[in-house]
Formats: C-alpha cells, structure tokens, sequence
C-alpha cells in the first residue's frame, strides 16, 4: 500500500549541505520577467535541480520580494543569484566564462527541445524571455542553440515558469545521466 511521504522522510538537503555542494554548471538568464511569481518558480525549480546560479535581468524583480517569497519557498536563500543591467550583458558575461547559450524562443531557426543534444562536461546558461515579448531580440544572435517547446494546442507559448522547469528538466536530467 502506498502514502504518501512526510517532509522529513524526503532526505533533502539542508541549507548549508545545499550551498556547501557542487552545483550543475547551468545558469539561468532571466530577460525582463514582469511577475515575482514567476521568478519565485524559477528560483524553486533552480534550486531543485542544484543549478549554478540565475541572472536577473532588466526590470525582472529581485529578493526580497513579496511574489518571490511566496513561490520560491526559500529558494531565493539557497540559490545564487545577480543582478545584471540586461540579457544582452548576462548572455556576454556567461559567454566568457565558456558557457553554451541556449535561448528558449520561436525562431526561424530553432530547434524543438526534443532534439536538443545535451552534451556532458559542457556549461550551459539557458535564457528565460519576458512574458508576452519573450527573449530580446539582441540575445539571439548571441545564442549557441535556440530551442523551443514543441506545442499542439491554440496557445503560441507556455507560462515561462513552466518553460523553465521543461527546459531545466530535460538539460539536467540528461545532463545527470550522462
């Protein structure tokens, strides 16, 4: 018979075991993401997958902040994050230190996330665009792989905090079984 698990029978880390490990080398580049409450998910779902550290961008809210709070659970303690004046200047700054740019938007030229090769031993920061403007359009051409979320429905796109625990799934997980 199953049931389900108490909060302490999940085994997970606790804060200082979380910042003392090492982290997966992928960062997040959050360009200009109107809703705390959707930068709080991201947080959440970087800290679930130990990610190296986010990048908040343009007018993208930051902590201390009521919606990110309420979303990230903590994850804005756990997770290292910087400010950065643009996507443009994250994008370049990652570039720099050898990182993969993997920009998540509808191009002529994108790749659906199904047929994205993760390579292993390869840092990757995944850019994470506005709501409804999505990426910006100087970051594009920046990109190593521009991949979208293949969809079937009416919708253009997803909400981006689920974008992102799509996309951060499938990088880490095929990351992490490489």
């Amino acid at each position: 018979m199953h049931r389900k698990l108490k909060l302490h029978e999940l085994n997970r880390k606790s804060k200082e075991d979380f910042l003392r490990t090492e982290k997966l080398p992928v960062r997040v580049i959050i360009d200009d993401i109107r809703s705390g409450h959707n930068v709080g998910a991201v947080f959440r779902t970087s800290d679930a997958f130990m990610l190296e550290c986010l990048y908040l961008c343009g007018r993208t809210p930051s902590p201390p902040h009521i919606e990110i709070s309420k979303t990230a659970l903590g994850a804005e303690e756990t997770v290292k994050w910087s400010r950065v004046d643009t996507a443009f200047d994250a994008v370049e700054l990652c570039r720099s230190d050898g990182f993969e740019i993997v920009t998540i938007e509808q191009t002529t030229g994108s790749i659906p996330l199904t047929e994205m090769k993760w390579r292993p031993n390869v840092p990757y920061a995944i850019v994470l665009g506005n709501e409804v403007t999505g990426v910006s359009e100087e970051v594009i051409p920046l990109s190593s792989y521009i991949v979208e979320i293949p969809q079937w429905g009416t919708k253009h796109s997803l909400n981006v905090s689920v974008a992102a625990g799509i996309v951060l799934w499938s990088a880490c997980s095929s990351l992490l079984s490489q």
